[in-house]
């Protein structure tokens, strides 16, 4: 009798390991039946807390202003600023369509190449667009403003709006301490883009179910980190693991702020190519706008340092910025161009991954994850809880 129990626990441990579950190092019955191991649990921990502290930027004098993030409210749905009066900031980064379009690639005057990134928790980014071409918020604002695809605008149509407009005049007084007739039209698309950048930095998404698991294992209360689906603890465990996805989607805000080869197409039609990384390197050097030049409202504090290190190189052809996870079920459609419709299709992307698609250069942290259908769904119902929202507690 006591050699046919000890076969038959023997046989369950043996069990236990083939499907991945192994005892030895994992959470046991008695941490909450999570069956996840040490290591897994600490990488998951480095995944918050959430949310974050708000980031000022030295780098514009009125970052963290309620007075400026109001102001640039009130513009980032103004119409008038665009070339036929039609077409604002809003257009694109829709607040009922998870602050982007839901489309494919973004159009404003005309279509463009890109799919539209949404602006939630942009405040924590180090660069910004697919490419990087900009290394502030602010920065970032003036190209749809001015590019004839997007908005159409020019410094003087934008500044002639600001000085014709009497509650817009005035609002740009209260927060900019001078009248707009008293600045250069350049200078008042810096500061419409330095409004609407301190507007953007208040766009801080709430707690998930995500967030809720990964502080209960942080305070090893294994019982409460058992509320967390047991498909999504699955999920988050394959995420850290054998995935590997964390190389990339690390933080609290799920992105190392940098730049990969997914293995996603970059022509975007006959004999056109969208570059990436390389053609953003450069547009960011020759920027007026960027971290080095007079627009910098403190280079003391923010002497764009990065930006006077970063080079092009053959390797950064064909990267796009890796993009933070959160929130991501209401940002359909995914990747740079927009190319997978749902989750499931960019877990599938990942699982079958054309290793011949990805650029010689690359580093090599991508290969086919050959998952199963019970993983896949799992990986899914991970990446879902990274937008389920909880009440703030």
């Amino acid at each position: 009798m006591r050699t046919a129990v000890a076969g038959t626990i023997a046989g369950a441990a043996m069990a236990l390991t083939i499907f991945g579950w192994g005892l030895v190092g994992h959470a046991s019955d008695s941490r909450g039946n999570l069956f996840l191991s040490d290591t897994e649990i600490a990488r998951i921990i480095r995944h918050g807390p959430w949310p974050p502290k708000l980031r000022t930027d030295a780098s514009n004098r009125v970052s963290g202003k309620r007075s400026a993030a109001e102001f640039g409210e009130r513009l980032f749905f103004e119409p008038r600023f665009s070339a036929n009066g039609k077409v604002a900031c809003s257009t694109c980064h829709d607040p009922e369509l998870g602050w982007a379009d839901g489309k494919a690639l973004a159009g404003g005057l005309e279509r463009l190449d890109r799919n539209t990134q949404s602006l939630f928790n942009v405040s924590g980014n180090r660069w910004f667009g697919w490419d990087g071409r900009n290394d502030s918020l602010w920065a970032h604002g003036i190209g749809p403003l001015l590019d004839k695809r997007e908005m159409g605008s020019t410094p003087e149509k934008i500044a002639a709006t600001l000085r014709r407009d009497r509650v817009l005049r005035q609002r740009y007084l209260d927060v900019f301490g001078v009248s707009p007739d008293d600045r250069q039209p350049l200078d008042l698309v810096v500061d419409v883009a330095k409004a609407m950048a301190a507007f953007q930095e208040t766009l801080t998404t709430g707690r998930t179910a995500f967030d809720v698991f990964r502080d209960a294992l942080a305070r090893n209360d294994f019982e409460a980190a058992q509320d967390f689906p047991a498909s999504a603890r699955r999920g988050a465990a394959l995420f850290v693991g054998r995935g590997r996805c964390n190389l990339c989607h690390i933080g609290a805000r799920f992105t190392n702020d940098e730049f990969d080869d997914a293995g996603i197409p970059y022509f975007t039609g006959p004999g056109r190519v969208d570059r990436g990384r390389f053609e953003g390197i450069k547009k960011l050097r020759a920027s007026p706008f960027n971290q080095l030049g007079r627009y910098n409202d403190a280079p003391g504090q923010a002497s764009g340092w990065a930006t006077a290190q970063v080079t092009q190189t053959h390797r950064t052809f064909g990267q796009f910025k890796v993009p933070s996870l959160r929130q991501l079920t209401r940002t359909a459609p995914y990747m740079h161009n927009g190319s997978l419709k749902t989750l499931r299709d960019v877990v599938d992307h990942y699982s079958n991954i054309d290793l011949e698609r990805i650029h010689s250069d690359a580093v090599p942290v991508l290969a086919p994850l050959d998952l199963t259908e019970r993983e896949s769904e799992d990986l899914v119902a991970f990446l879902e809880s990274l937008s389920t929202a909880v009440p703030d507690r």
